[in-house]
Parts: structure tokens; C-alpha cells; sequence
């Protein structure tokens, strides 16, 4: 059998002298801290699919935001803008599924330059056990 190599490492982020930049990382908070944040004036924003809000519910007074979409939705001034985003300094708590949902989400945020992003531990599920508001599972049977 002929000797393959290794696939090659990621090719790694640079910062603007050179070195190697690791990813931003948000802080995780538990979802009644995330809840504060948002009551205090924090922008909540749902990144879960469609399908995923359609099966375990909604959050109410979410932006709904594609992560497909969140470079061209978070900036400031931008035609299509998420509504209210009037600057990167407006606190902003990012909702999926799960952390492993939010975290490159709320990570791409803080490279854009936002200065208060923190996603929710255990995301949805979490908010939801602690009796948030939160809407339930759309109704999939036709009437």
C-alpha cells in the first residue's frame, strides 16, 4: 500500500502582524443571565434553522437570523441590516440548539468587531427548562 501524507493542518488565521490569531471566543452564560442581558436592552438573536424553531418552538422578540446570513444582517447601516443594529457596541445574546450552534456564530460576531456577545449554555433547551418565555412547536397536523 503506498505511504500517504497527512492531510495538511487548517491553514491558520493571521491578525495583521503575521502571527498566528486564534478565533474570538464568546462567553457561555446560563440562560438566566442570558435573559437579563436581553431585559437590560441586548439584541436576542435566534440562529437556529427553521425546522429546528418549527419543532421545539420560538422565541419571542428574537431577531431571526440565518447563520448563512449573519455577515451581510450585522452590519451596521446595511440595507439589510437586522433592525434596531445601530452600532458593534449593542450587546447581543445568540440562541441555537445547542452551544455548538451559537459559538461560531457569536465568535464571527466578535471578529466583526461587536464588543458584548455571549451565547447560551445548553442554548434553546436550556432557555426554555428555565421557564423563559418561549413559544411552542409549531403545529405540524393540517386542520
Amino acid at each position: 500500500m503506498p505511504h500517504r501524507p497527512p492531510n495538511p493542518p487548517p491553514n491558520p488565521r493571521r491578525d495583521v502582524t503575521g502571527t498566528t490569531a486564534e478565533p474570538p471566543e464568546a462567553p457561555l452564560v446560563d440562560a438566566a443571565t442570558a435573559a437579563r442581558a436581553v431585559a437590560a436592552g441586548a439584541l436576542l438573536v435566534d440562529v437556529r434553522s427553521d425546522a429546528g424553531r418549527a419543532a421545539a418552538g420560538d422565541l419571542p422578540g428574537a431577531v431571526v437570523v440565518a447563520k448563512t446570513e449573519v455577515a451581510r444582517r450585522f452590519t451596521p447601516g446595511g440595507p439589510d441590516a437586522v433592525p434596531g443594529l445601530t452600532g458593534r457596541d449593542r450587546p447581543v445574546v445568540v440562541v441555537c440548539g445547542s452551544p455548538a450552534g451559537s459559538a461560531p456564530v457569536a465568535a464571527q460576531l466578535l471578529a466583526a468587531g461587536f464588543t458584548d456577545v455571549v451565547h447560551v449554555d445548553g442554548g434553546f433547551p436550556a432557555w426554555k427548562a428555565a421557564g423563559l418565555p418561549a413559544g411552542g412547536p409549531a403545529d405540524s397536523t393540517e386542520p
